[in-house]
């Protein structure tokens, strides 16, 4: 039985450091995209997105905290894609 749980945890820790380093890449080829990309990938593959000039700057702002729920993104993202519209106008 003990060997039984070596090997589980074994795995499980793997599994878990797979996670975990994969995700750290994930956040790095994020950090590296400018809020343009990210308004390309995140935007307008759900719906045609408006003109950054459609809107004032603040908003951009509530717009944003609204698309940062529905669309699941992170505050670096929602920040950059918010600076990005906003720096359009």
């Amino acid at each position: 039985m003990k060997k039984i749980f070596v090997i589980f945890t074994a795995v499980v820790s793997a599994i878990g450091a797979t996670i975990l380093i994969n995700g750290c890449v994930a956040s790095k080829l994020v950090a590296k995209k400018t809020g343009s990309q990210l308004w390309g990938e995140n935007c307008i593959r759900c719906h045609n997105a408006p003109s950054p000039a459609d809107y004032s700057s603040a908003q951009w702002e509530t717009i944003g905290m609204h698309m940062k729920l529905r669309a699941n993104l992170t505050e670096d993202e929602t920040n950059k894609i918010v600076a990005f519209l906003k720096g359009t106008n």
